[in-house]
């Protein structure tokens, strides 16, 4: 498939369910326990499988022991910066922990994860998911925290409530599940099992279907009506997200990375927009839910209408790395 061809899965396979599940929850066609069972079942059916299909032919190379590193400056460089230069700008606690949640947390695992596969098929996608798989780690042992601290501190009877969670709680869960397919698809890698060429198309199914089953209770989740009062307060995370992360990103792997298909994936996730757990984490803490869903409504929107297709143009002009 030529580039004209797989720019189209923007439209298709990320535009299109958010659309679609936006308009089947306006039309009351699925409910809450629909959206949640099909989180579920993308978390430990699809996710699962993709992530061993792509790991089994993960190129192997020692830059890869610095992903890690990079895992986690995707999420506390832009917490960090968020606090040192925006965060401070909302008076309301609930609102700024909203805000932290959108700034730290970015969407790698599905629009990233797709794109990537765009460009460059199932290493793409590998690398991503390595990358996210840090900053889900990161998620529960850091931004759950912070965001009851920001509850805690913004609640004026002063009613302690306690977050607690067993490490079985935390990491022995479906949800890591999808960390299980990486670890077999690594072992097959490393054992030199040859995949069957039948895979690689299974493959590419998968990766159209999940795209769907992730993003349309994305969309079921949207409420524009809410939302559109703060469009103007999220916009200092534009240039956070768009020019600042992936400029630090950029001269930080530059020296050390000389896969170049891993460099311009490193690049394409730093560029990504705010993530949908940014949206539950602030539901989850009953912070500003509503500041959470307009950052992530203007950052996606403007990341798949703009940023990424003309990424995808210069890469497709360029032959195909930065």
């Amino acid at each position: 498939m030529d580039g004209s061809s797989r720019i189209l899965f923007v439209l298709t396979d990320l535009i299109a369910p958010l659309v679609a599940g936006y308009l089947f929850h306006q039309r009351g066609l699925i409910r809450d326990r629909g959206i949640n069972g099909l989180i579920r079942v993308n978390i430990v059916c699809f996710s699962t499988i993709l992530a061993l299909l792509s790991f089994w032919v993960l190129p192997l190379a020692p830059e890869l022991l610095l992903l890690p590193v990079f895992g986690f400056l995707y999420v506390l460089l832009p917490g960090g910066i968020a606090q040192l230069f925006f965060a401070r700008r909302y008076r309301n606690l609930l609102d700024r922990g909203a805000f932290m949640m959108s700034a730290m947390l970015v969407n790698i695992g599905t629009i990233s994860g797709v794109c990537a596969f765009i460009l460059y098929r199932e290493p793409g996608f590998a690398y991503a998911q390595i990358i996210g798989t840090f900053q889900n780690f990161l998620l529960v042992v850091l931004c759950f925290p912070l965001a009851q601290y920001y509850r805690k501190k913004h609640d004026s009877q002063v009613q302690r409530i306690e977050l607690r969670l067993s490490f079985r709680e935390m990491f022995l869960t479906w949800n890591q599940l999808p960390v299980v397919g990486m670890g077999i698809g690594l072992l097959l890698d490393i054992g030199s099992v040859p995949r069957p060429e039948l895979l690689a198309d299974v493959f590419q199914i998968l990766v159209h279907i999940s795209a769907w089953v992730s993003l349309l209770p994305v969309g079921c989740l949207v409420d524009f009506h809410r939302a559109r009062r703060f469009f103007r307060t999220v916009l200092n995370l534009l240039p956070l997200r768009f020019l600042i992360m992936p400029a630090i990103i950029w001269l930080l792997a530059r020296p050390v990375f000389d896969d170049p298909v891993l460099f311009t994936t490193m690049i394409l996730v730093a560029l990504a927009p705010t993530a949908i757990n940014a949206v539950l984490s602030s539901r989850l803490y009953q912070l500003n839910v509503d500041l959470a869903v307009a950052s992530f409504l203007s950052t996606t929107v403007l990341y798949l209408v703009v940023v990424f297709p003309l990424l995808f143009l210069y890469l497709h002009q360029n032959g195909g790395t930065l």
